[in-house]
Formats: structure tokens, C-alpha cells, sequence
């Protein structure tokens, strides 16, 4: 089995279907302006996008185990052909943010079970080039989706960019339709299992999430607060939109880059020697935020973020991928997808609420702080579940640790 063997199967339709939501994520908030709603309202049906993504999390997870993770996928891809015929349709706010919302929750359900899918065909000494490489397709839809759609609604409505979007899904579930799957279909068959509920798989690694699930709480708000603090703090120094979008660009530049190298050195030395720096990196360019006063020195940390956070291309998921029961798969990663989500979610709320109350510095430094919070937790917990988390704990434990088939014991 080779990434390129399944490259059509899997990378191919992610890429496609990221760069349908990376085109509409940056025109949404201005599609609600457009419909008479005030810059607050039309920031919260932004945020609907992400808040159906994190409540469709659990429910993809029990959608995939129950239909397989193909027939998910074209759920997911079917479903999004709609809600973006809602978007572009909407003439009434509370239309766009259901629409909104909705496409997020097809959004979870696509990407859980592409992940889910490429973790059980793949060998475990491709799994994080795999799974890093995923998560760069999502990183270069988001990077190139933006483009497209501003040269889409060029002298045009901005609504014609959702038909872009819909395009994209629609292309994506095509592709997954009539590209065979890598694995046999007799291997799929054999691993159906009884269905079984989310609440027995949380309860049965209750120790996992409570632990390892709250490191990646940390570490998905340090990753996702980049795309807030930069630009506010930016704007904060009095840089014009223009100069900001072309910072903004070159972070994503150095981001998208990394994906291939973290996942080789993830799969070459274990997931700690690129877990630990890249939260290391994240959290202390974005505690030295505050101390950039200028276009040069903001834009040198602007690349060491976009550094910092391509390093850890892929990371979740392979974390993901290492702890998750085979038999239980899908419900466990649905769970585990709620954990990184919700802490997506959670870091740049805290900044906004940090800058509202005019200490956007405090916000930008806290963040940084639980950074290095992040590192300190992935060293004590990684080990604990994962045999791959270096080399050498790879050589001593087998690849499913025992803890994961049952409660891990207390520390």
C-alpha cells in the first residue's frame, strides 16, 4: 500500500470538497451583511459554521460506523449539494445560517470518515504521512478556496460563490462514487461489527478523553487562535487590510508546506519529536506577538506560526488513529474530532473576549501560555497511549496498547 495508490480515493475528493469550503468560509459573514445583519450577526453565522461541524461530530462517527465510511461520504457530499443551495438561495438571514450550519456538519461528517477510512487501510508505518497529508489537503483547499472564490464574485454577487462551493461538492462525491476504494471488499465486510453506542465508547475510555482527549482540547485552541490574533493584532498596530492579507498569506504559505516532513518524521521517530516543538514553536511566537510593532517583525512570527502549526500537520488525527479501537473506530474518532473541535473553538473565543474587554495583549499571551501548557501535556500523556509516540516506545510496546480495550488505570 503507497499514498499514491490511494490518492485518488482519498486525498483527491478531501482537496476538492476543502476548496468548495475555503471559498465560501471568508465571503459567509459578508453574504449576512448583504442580508441586512449587523457585523455582530453576521460574525455569529460565521460561527455556525464551525458549530455545526462540532455538533455533527459525535453523530458522524455513530453515521460511519453504522453505514460505512463511503456511504458517509456521499451522504456528507449529497447533503452539502443542498445546504449550499440554501446558501446561495437564502434571502432571509435565519435561511443562510441554517444553511451555514448545516454545510458544517457535512464538513465533520466527510472528514471523519476519510479518516477513519485511511486509518484502517494504511500500514502503521505510512499512517501518519497518510494522515498528515490529509490534513494537508485541507490546509491547501483552505489556502487556494479563497482565491478562487474572490475571482468568482469579482464584479459578481457575492451568493455566486456558494455555487462554486456547490460544485466542488458535488465533483467530490463523483469522485468518491466511481473511484474504487483500495480495500477489498471482503476486508470491509469483515469489519462490520454490532453497532454500539457512543455513551458505551466513552464510557469504556473515559481515561483517554479525560486525559489525552484534554491535550488535544489544548492544542487545537493554541492552533486555531492563530487565524484570530493575527490579524486583530495586526490591525491593532494599524496595518491596512491589504498588508494583512498578505501576512496572513505567507503564514499559510510556510503552513501548507510542512505537512509532508511532519508526517515523515512522525513516522520515522514518533509523534513527540514533532508534537512537542510545534506546540513549543506555536506557543511562544504567539506570546511574542504583542512585542511586534512593525511590518517586519509581525510578519517573521507570522511565518514561525504558519511554521509552528505545519509541523503538526496531521498530528491529531494520527493521535486519533493510534489510540482508536479498531472495533469501536468510528465512535471513538467522532468523540475525539468533539475533543479538537471544541477546542478550536474555545481559543479564539477567549481572545475575542480578551480583546473586548481591551486587553487583546493579556488574551494573545494567555494563549501562548497554554502552549506551552499543550507540550507538557502531550509528553506525559502521548506515551502513556500511543506505541508510536517515539522509536524507541514503538520497539518496546505492541502497536494496540492493552489500556485501549480497557480503562486505562488511575496515575
Amino acid at each position: 500500500m503507497s499514498l499514491v495508490r490511494v490518492a485518488p480515493a482519498v486525498f483527491l475528493p478531501t482537496l476538492i470538497f476543502e476548496i468548495g469550503v475555503g471559498a465560501v468560509t471568508p465571503m459567509i459573514a459578508l453574504s449576512g451583511r448583504a442580508l441586512g445583519a449587523s457585523v455582530g450577526a453576521a460574525g455569529l453565522v460565521l460561527a455556525l459554521l464551525g458549530l455545526g461541524q462540532i455538533l455533527a461530530d459525535v453523530p458522524a462517527g455513530a453515521l460511519a460506523a453504522r453505514l460505512g465510511d463511503r456511504k458517509a461520504m456521499l451522504i456528507a457530499a449529497g447533503v452539502a449539494v443542498l445546504t449550499l443551495l440554501g446558501c446561495a438561495l437564502a434571502t432571509q438571514l435565519w435561511q443562510l445560517a441554517l444553511a451555514v450550519a448545516a454545510t458544517g456538519a457535512t464538513n465533520s461528517v466527510f472528514m471523519l470518515a476519510r479518516q477513519s477510512y485511511l486509518t484502517e487501510i494504511i500500514p502503521e508505518e505510512l499512517r501518519a504521512r497518510a494522515l498528515s497529508t490529509l490534513g494537508g489537503m485541507s490546509r491547501i483547499g483552505a489556502f487556494i478556496g479563497p482565491f478562487l472564490g474572490a475571482a468568482v464574485v469579482h464584479a459578481r454577487p457575492i451568493r455566486d460563490v456558494y455555487w462554486l462551493a456547490l460544485a466542488c461538492a458535488l465533483v467530490a462525491g463523483l469522485v468518491v462514487l466511481f473511484v474504487p476504494e483500495v480495500a477489498h471488499p471482503d476486508a470491509a465486510r469483515q469489519r462490520r461489527h454490532a453497532p454500539v453506542s457512543i455513551r458505551s465508547v466513552v464510557t469504556r475510555h473515559r481515561h483517554v478523553f479525560l486525559t489525552l482527549g484534554l491535550t488535544v482540547f489544548l492544542v487545537s485552541s493554541v492552533r486555531a487562535t492563530r487565524q484570530t490574533v493575527l490579524p486583530l493584532w495586526a490591525d491593532h498596530i494599524g496595518l491596512s487590510p491589504s498588508t494583512i492579507g498578505v501576512v496572513f498569506g505567507l503564514a499559510g504559505l510556510v503552513d501548507t508546506m510542512m505537512f509532508y516532513p511532519s508526517g515523515k518524521i512522525m513516522d520515522r521517530a514518533g509523534r513527540l519529536w514533532v508534537a512537542v516543538p510545534s506546540m513549543l514553536v506555536l506557543g511562544l511566537s504567539q506570546a511574542a506577538l504583542p512585542l511586534c510593532h512593525g511590518l517586519v517583525p509581525l510578519a517573521v512570527v507570522a511565518m514561525l506560526m504558519g511554521f509552528g502549526n505545519g509541523m503538526g500537520s496531521g498530528l491529531l488525527m494520527t493521535l486519533g488513529a493510534d489510540v482508536a479501537p479498531p472495533k469501536t473506530r468510528s465512535q471513538f474518532l467522532g468523540v475525539w474530532r468533539l475533543c479538537a473541535d471544541s477546542g478550536g473553538a474555545s481559543g479564539p473565543l477567549l481572545v475575542s473576549t480578551a480583546a473586548g474587554l481591551g486587553s487583546l495583549a493579556s488574551g494573545i499571551g494567555a494563549m501562548g501560555v497554554i502552549g506551552v501548557l499543550a507540550a507538557i501535556a502531550l509528553i506525559r500523556w502521548v506515551p502513556r497511549y500511543s506505541a508510536f509516540a517515539t522509536r524507541g516506545a514503538k520497539a518496546r510496546t505492541s502497536p494496540t496498547p492493552p489500556n485501549l480495550e480497557t480503562p486505562a488505570p488511575r496515575s
